[in-house]
Parts: C-alpha cells; sequence; structure tokens
C-alpha cells in the first residue's frame, strides 16, 4: 500500500508506503513502514520509492555533465534518475543514430552512465546524450550523493581537495554537477572516501577544513600526516565558499596526472568535471 503520489513534498518521519515497496534514499523502514528521513519530493519507480531532498536539489541546465542511474526503459528511450525532481531522458537516437537496437541490450535499468545535458525545454523534460569523449557507462564502483552546491568545495581550488582524496585512497573519482560522485577503488577505500567525501559536504561552511581532511585520510588509511603543498588555506577555502554559492563554477582545473588514462580529455567538459583515471566505456 502506498499514501503518496510521485512529486509529492514530504517531511521527515511522514509514512510514504508499506509492505510491497522498497526505500530508496532519503527514506528508511520502520517495520513494514516506509518513511521519509528528509524534507523533499517523493519519487516513485516501479516498487521502489525514494525522497529527493529540496536542499539539494539540482536544476538542470544545457551543457551540464552528470551522472545518471537509468530506472526505466521505453520503446524509443531510456529514463535516468539525475539527482534532481526532474527525470532525465537518453534517447536511442543519442546512441544508435537511425540504427534499430534493442534498448535492452545495451544499458538495462540498474547501470549508471556519464552524460551531457544536451535540452532542457519548458517543463523541465531533460534531454541528455552521450556524444564526446569521457562520456558512456560506469563500470563497477559506488555512488555517493552530495548538495549539487558542494560540488566546487569537494573539489577545491584547482583540484587540490579531490586530487589529495584520489592520491590518498587510490581511487578513481569522477564528480558530476548534479552532485553525484562515482568512486572505484579497492572496498576498503571506496568507503574512506565516501566517509571524507560526507565530511566534506557537512562541514563545508567550516573553516580549516583542507587540514581536517588531510588528518582524516592519514587517520582512516594508517599513512603519516604530509604538510601541505597546496594554497595556503585561507585564501584556497575562502575562494571555494565563494564559489559554493554558483552550482556551475567552471573555474578548476583538470587534475594533471592523467597518466595511462583509458579515456581522453573532452575539452569541451566544464573541467573541473575530468577528475581521474576512468575505467568505463559505452557498449555498441
Amino acid at each position: 500500500m502506498i499514501f503518496v503520489n510521485d512529486k509529492d513534498l514530504v517531511v521527515p518521519g511522514e509514512i510514504l508506503a508499506e509492505e510491497d515497496f522498497h526505500p530508496g534514499r532519503g527514506t528508511f523502514k520502520e517495520e513494514n513502514k516506509i518513511c521519509s528521513s528528509v524534507v523533499g519530493l517523493v519519487a516513485i519507480r516501479n516498487k521502489k520509492i525514494s525522497v529527493i531532498p529540496l536542499q539539494s536539489k539540482y536544476i538542470p541546465k544545457r551543457g551540464d555533465v552528470v551522472i545518471g542511474e537509468i530506472n526505466d526503459i521505453r520503446f524509443s528511450m531510456w529514463g535516468l534518475d539525475i539527482n534532481s525532481p526532474y527525470s532525465g531522458l537518453l534517447p536511442a537516437s543519442e546512441v544508435f543514430g537511425k540504427e534499430k537496437r534493442e534498448l535492452e541490450k545495451v544499458f538495462k535499468v540498474g547501470d549508471v552512465l556519464f552524460l551531457r545535458v544536451i535540452d532542457v525545454d519548458e517543463v523541465k523534460k531533460v534531454k541528455l546524450g552521450l556524444k564526446g569523449r569521457g562520456l558512456g557507462k560506469f563500470r563497477g564502483g559506488i555512488l555517493i550523493y552530495i548538495t549539487p552546491t558542494k560540488v566546487p568545495r569537494l573539489i577545491g581550488k584547482k583540484g587540490s581537495m579531490i586530487n589529495m582524496i584520489k592520491d590518498k585512497t587510490h581511487c578513481d573519482i569522477v564528480v558530476g554537477q548534479n552532485g553525484v560522485v562515482w568512486v572505484k577503488g579497492q572496498t576498503e577505500m571506496e568507503r574512506i572516501a565516501e566517509k571524507v567525501i560526507k565530511m566534506i559536504q557537512n562541514q563545508a561552511h567550516t573553516s580549516g577544513l583542507t587540514d581536517r581532511v588531510r588528518e582524516m585520510l592519514a587517520e582512516l588509511t594508517g599513512e603519516e600526516i604530509e604538510e601541505s603543498k597546496e594554497i595556503p588555506e585561507d585564501l584556497d577555502e575562502a575562494e571555494e565558499l565563494e564559489g559554493e554559492t554558483d552550482e556551475n563554477n567552471n573555474d578548476q582545473s583538470p587534475d594533471e596526472k592523467e597518466e595511462d588514462s583509458s579515456v581522453e580529455e573532452d575539452k569541451n567538459l566544464p573541467q573541473e568535471i575530468i577528475e581521474s583515471k576512468l575505467n568505463f566505456n559505452l557498449k555498441r
């Protein structure tokens, strides 16, 4: 039984469904009832019910590069969750051109893709595409969801913060402008990266964050704390916090250590998005 409709506004503790439904992001299960854990909008996909937090809603814009998870397959397109109140649509023509192929044999529900926003119409239908180097399907790894406005803080000035996480965990990391982060590495290191990323989100407004991240990484990985060679922290953090008000802050630089990468850099992508050695390909 379900007690809410898709896109309904709900509050923490509100009962959403019971019995036949499965809890998704932004919910928790108590006995046989699924309840909201945040203030947000209900998202119902088949038998899975989630709540998208209002404070972290992502408003798509043309040209954005996002990470999305396929949650629906229709006659001529895939539907994707892009961490937004609005669903993303990937037309088959963007993948096959005029060729006719079975969609289920290319991408299936649950697959995670790296895409570009091609267009957003007046009713917020979000058209996505996969054309461009670096775009395609992820293989393995985990997804971490953060508030989209915290993306510049996670990346850091000239990639300093995200590079520090990658260097210490030896994980591949890709950050979407929609606040979805893909991480792949050894299982233990993925979890360490997740803890650090969540800490950055929760403490993004505070000073001294770079040092705390460095100390946390050293403690969790068992490595000695290295003296920072980055930009002085007061300048670094002031500029990051200023950029935090702009969800599409594109002033960051790409990782300068992309040796032996299986994906070439796409010069048309916002440079702060191209942050790691990627290991995914588009099935064709």
